[in-house]
């Protein structure tokens, strides 16, 4: 078996994926870093907020509805995915409409006009990443992305469904061949990470995410791929961001399910307090960190900010928790 199917199988048996709202937090997380990569600052902790109550971050309006419209479009996105619908230009040209939505341009040329916002083709030649890389021209891409559809299609329809690693492979190079094609004017990189997910979640694998930290290495291994047109290089980067990824995850669950002694005392808490199961929750948080913030308690929950402060005041009220300090500078004290 290999790395990443170990990995796979250690994730999904510890049930990783069984958390609360792990599924919408773990779009809140692809979303952000896949946003930071084409120059966002909104953090996930901003975007929980943006997302889920409304509250706008201290962040350009222009970066925040990027954000938002990229949700949009992996919402859409994850529901053609489960459908197994087949890929078509029209499908690209939807989702590339709701990926630029609020932050596309209208264009003007002798060929005619067209708008990103819109999800339109592109009809100029364009350059981007490293060197100032010029794509194909514009006239050939109606036909190129036809083919890739067609060729996408059938690697869908003949794909061995337990076969983890050709899986992700197939996700990684419609990603790389996605770009390489690059049909719009702009949001290509979002697009080629938006299809790399759906393709993934078609088949029940974890998605991948790209770690804005990795952002520098992720445009590297893309541009010498393209350079050298073979896309090995690329999926070989891909392939281990992901299995990284895989084990800091587990990493992170293993030693949050480590401490024996917390889970008795919880148990002890909750079977004398009868708490309900948002308060303990709440509880054990704050026994693994007892400077947590209200805003972060929501970002790590799911919950809503309304509920995360109802199960503060009632843990008070039964006198099993205590604020110590100011507001700002204080922490959470677990009383015995």
């Amino acid at each position: 078996m290999s790395v990443l199917a170990e990995l796979t199988k250690e994730y999904k048996k510890l049930g990783i994926g069984d958390q609360i709202n792990f599924d919408k937090l773990y779009l809140y997380s692809i979303i952000t870093h896949s946003t930071a990569i084409e120059g966002s600052t909104v953090s996930e902790t901003e975007n929980k907020l943006l997302f889920d109550e409304g509250i706008s971050a201290n962040k350009p309006i222009a970066e925040q509805m990027m954000n938002l419209d990229l949700k949009k479009a992996y919402e859409e996105g994850m529901k053609l995915a489960s459908d197994h619908t087949d890929y078509s230009i029209e499908m690209f040209c939807s989702l590339s409409a709701l990926v630029m939505k609020n932050t596309g341009s209208d264009y003007n040329t002798i060929l005619g006009s067209f708008s990103s916002s819109n999800g339109d083709l592109r009809l100029i030649n364009v350059s981007a990443g490293r060197g100032g890389k010029s794509y194909m021209a514009w006239q050939k891409v109606p036909e190129r992305l036809e083919e890739f559809c067609t060729w996408l299609n059938k690697e869908r329809a003949v794909i061995d469904p337990g076969d983890i690693n050709k899986i992700y492979e197939l996700s990684f190079l419609a990603h790389y061949n996605l770009v390489y094609i690059h049909p719009w004017a702009d949001g290509n990189g979002r697009m080629a990470r938006l299809v790399m997910n759906m393709i993934q979640n078609e088949f029940g694998m974890i998605p991948s995410i790209v770690k804005k930290e990795h952002r520098a290495d992720y445009i590297d291994s893309l541009a010498l791929s393209q350079e050298a047109k073979d896309p090995l290089k690329f999926i070989g980067f891909m392939m281990n961001e992901h299995i990284e990824n895989l084990k800091d995850n587990i990493k992170e669950y293993k030693e949050s399910i480590n401490d024996d002694t917390l889970i008795v005392e919880l148990d002890t808490i909750n079977n004398t307090l009868n708490l309900t199961e948002k308060e303990a929750i709440v509880i054990d948080i704050i026994k693994k960190n007892a400077n947590v913030t209200i805003e972060e308690l929501i970002s790590i929950t799911g919950f809503s900010r309304p509920t995360i402060t109802r199960a503060i005041s009632t843990l008070k009220q039964k006198g099993v928790l205590e604020r110590v300090g100011a507001k700002k500078n204080g922490n959470w004290k677990i009383m015995k």
